[in-house]
């Protein structure tokens, strides 16, 4: 695991996020939000990533996922540090221009940080 990003690994993590998080929807990806619960002091904001094989096979799914990495790790500080955030990319992030995952992932930032 990345000392730079933390992920959300278990599935049991995907799980919890995909049945009680809050759904956001763009032309690039579908995310989920859930605040996890507990003492979460010292802890940073999670990502987790699906990406589908109908979006292509290894390489392609895996750049999509260093893209989506790359653009929350820029964003982290803007988020509330006990979020859980899954992503799951759309076809059309493949070609999108980075500054357009950027702008769609502070627009999820926002809206599960409820502005």
């Amino acid at each position: 695991m990345s000392s730079s990003l933390s992920r959300a690994l278990r599935t049991a993590d995907f799980r919890k996020v995909y049945d009680h998080g809050k759904r956001v929807s763009g032309p690039l990806f579908a995310a989920f939000c859930l605040a996890r619960q507990g003492d979460q002091t010292g802890y940073a904001a999670r990502l987790g990533l699906t990406v589908p094989k109908a979006i292509g096979g290894s390489v392609v799914r895996n750049r999509i996922k260093r893209r989506m990495r790359e653009a929350f790790r820029l964003h982290r500080a803007e988020l509330n540090p006990q979020w859980d955030i899954v992503i799951n990319p759309r076809r059309t992030a493949l070609a999108a221009p980075f500054t357009d995952l950027e702008r769609a992932l502070r627009k999820v930032i926002d809206q599960c940080n409820g502005r």
